[in-house]
């Protein structure tokens, strides 16, 4: 066969099927031109899914006529001059622009400050048209009209106009977050506008504007560093959780990612304090050297690549588990929220009449009569102590029950002041209430005692009678072995075996019989990904979880009142006691701003 030169149009149609995907493809690589001119106001409008429409609008440093001529030609760029390592901007490679142009009906509008009158250029499937004069604004106006006309067959592949313009909006979302200096537009054929005010430098007012005001209660800050890599951004309290990631966002040196690596992190991080299928609400910038990252490995730049891999993600998990520490056993509002919801308004509730045969409680007979029992449905309160199976009450009445020597706002949790149902302590703080599920919060407390001794001391090994003999890669064997040490105090204890396999002489006793020749294949496969071997610990922390939950207080075990204050101490010196062990709330506070709105009293 003879080899042949492709056109331009055909080369440019190649790369728009990498580069442009779909219609937020084409918006991203806009509002990152529109960005790296210096805009400080974007405006994006879009119609039929930004299929049929898609323009962009900035305020940006514009472009000469000579400019534009080059700006759709394949490779003509601003932003990049030699190095490939020293990538400072958002696009770089000079092909976004051609790229549109071969597959669709694109026109540029621009001028500079300096200049009296703007330039305009059109490309249609491929086919430019000169530069001519026309009227414009300082800055740039980018049009895309009937996107994919030049090559239909794309257009089979996009999804409705619904779903193609909530990808856009979650483009400007994401710009939105890495960029709160800037003002964000986003207007539909449907009329509706999404739009996002300049915040400054509150990364945080714009990062509510995005996720919602439950955001910034919840948010706890993060700033660490580590080795010239920088972390900042804030993360949610494990108690504000959502059913899937798209509430995770990560941006490397201001781009908005999609990398493996973060998210890989970002879950090991709240390891152990969200539920399974729950995904933690975070925002994470990362800056670092360019000379440490390649951003240029894919198409689309929305993954990159770390030198040193291991440095970033033992940063990301450090620095997040060090913010829960510190700040993340407080309860979620939303938790708070949802109990406002429950206590309906009495006007809204079926009204039915009230008689004393109907009602559970006994009314007082006279002024001077003991206090009435509430029925055993109803015990817990101090004050109405109800009768236990013995006859006995469950507290002692107020004047002879042990009272706090402290008044409660010495404590974030509060004095204990009632049992409810024989599960939830209601403890009295300065400014409000809090409801504790006394066998989630005694289960964390028991775990978080388990796994220290585990971390205190090496783990108690059994010895194999016949040691195991594991044959893996050499370079999985190698890895195994420089790891020996470190495996040999969770119990652990392996050795060379040839150049090809290794032996394991001793499992944890606390596993009892196991598979050991696939927990090392898992340890040896996380080596080679991560540099990290964390799944050996991981199951001796689960079965920690599980001993703790079935050794912790029991639902439906009457408390005294000093031993409902005795969790609650002891959950203010837990780090991590917000949550149980599989992630869920053991608390939750109302205010008494809270409860004085449910009675209209604010």
């Amino acid at each position: 066969m003879t080899i042949r030169q492709l056109s331009e149009t055909l080369i440019n149609q190649i790369a728009a099927g990498e580069v442009i995907e779909r219609p937020a493809s084409a918006a991203k690589e806009l509002i990152e031109n529109a960005l790296d001119a210096g805009a400080t106001r974007i405006e994006i409008a879009t119609a039929g899914g930004g299929k049929t429409l898609l323009r962009v609008t900035d305020n940006g440093s514009g472009m000469a006529p000579a400019d534009l001529e080059l700006a759709i030609r394949r490779h003509c760029t601003s932003k990049l001059d030699k190095d490939l390592l020293d990538i400072r901007t958002l696009g770089f490679r000079g092909e976004a622009l051609p790229s549109i142009g071969s597959v669709a009906k694109l026109s540029l509008l621009s001028r500079t400050s300096e200049a009296g009158e703007g330039a305009e250029i059109s490309v249609t499937g491929g086919r430019v048209e000169p530069v001519r004069p026309a009227a414009a604004n300082r800055g740039t106006v980018v049009e895309v009209r009937d996107l994919f006309f030049a090559t239909p067959a794309r257009l089979k592949f996009l999804k409705s106009e619904k779903a193609e313009a909530s990808a856009i909006a979650d483009v400007v979302r994401r710009m939105a977050i890495a960029f709160p200096h800037v003002r964000f537009v986003l207007s539909g054929s449907d009329r509706t506008t999404l739009e996002f005010p300049a915040t400054g430098s509150d990364r945080l007012a714009r990062i509510a504007q995005v996720l919602g005001r439950d955001f910034r209660d919840n948010a706890i800050e993060i700033d660490a560093a580590r080795e010239g890599v920088r972390l900042t951004g804030f993360a949610g309290v494990p108690t504000f959780n959502r059913g899937n990631s798209l509430n995770q966002f990560a941006f490397v040196n201001g781009r908005p990612v999609q990398d493996k690596l973060i998210w890989s992190a970002l879950r090991a991080a709240y390891a152990e304090t969200i539920p399974h299928g729950r995904y933690p609400v975070a925002v994470l910038a990362i800056e670092i050297d360019p000379a440490l990252v390649d951003v240029n490995v894919h198409p689309a730049k929305s993954d990159v690549r770390f030198r040193d891999p291991g440095l970033v993600r033992g940063l990301i998990i450090g620095a997040i588990r060090e913010a829960l520490a510190r700040e993340g056993d407080r309860a979620a509002t939303t938790g708070a929220a949802g109990l406002m919801r429950a206590f309906r308004p009495e006007a809204q509730r079926p009204q039915t009449p009230w008689s004393p045969a109907a009602s559970p409680y006994r009314p007082f007979e006279t002024a001077g009569a003991a206090a009435p029992h509430f029925s055993e449905r109803q015990a817990g309160f101090a004050d109405f102590a109800a009768p236990s199976a013995r006859g006995e009450p469950a507290f002692a009445p107020p004047s002879t029950a042990p009272r706090d020597e402290e008044p409660p706002q010495r404590h974030p949790l509060g004095a204990a002041r009632a049992q409810l149902h024989e599960n939830y302590i209601v403890a009295q703080t300065e400014d409000g209430l809090v409801i504790v599920d006394q066998h989630a919060a005694h289960e964390r407390l028991v775990f978080e005692a388990m796994r220290n001794a585990l971390h205190a001391r090496p783990v108690p090994a059994q010895a194999l009678l016949i040691p195991e003999i594991v044959d893996l890669p050499e370079d999985d064997c190698d890895r195994l072995v420089s790891h020996a040490e470190e495996f040999a105090r969770l119990g652990l204890g392996i050795e060379r075996f040839g150049p090809g396999a290794v032996a394991v002489r001793e499992t944890p006793a606390m596993l009892g019989e196991m598979d050991a020749a696939g927990l090392v294949r898992q340890l040896a496969d996380e080596l080679a990904e991560w540099d990290t071997a964390s799944g050996l610990k991981n199951k001796l922390e689960f079965l920690a979880a599980t001993m703790a939950c079935h050794g912790s207080v029991r639902s439906g075990r009457r408390m005294r009142p000093e031993e409902m204050n005795a969790l609650l101490r002891q959950m203010e010196a837990t780090p991590g006691s917000g949550q149980c062990n599989h992630g869920r709330p053991t608390y939750i506070e109302l205010k008494l701003s809270d409860i004085e709105r449910l009675f209209g009293r604010s």
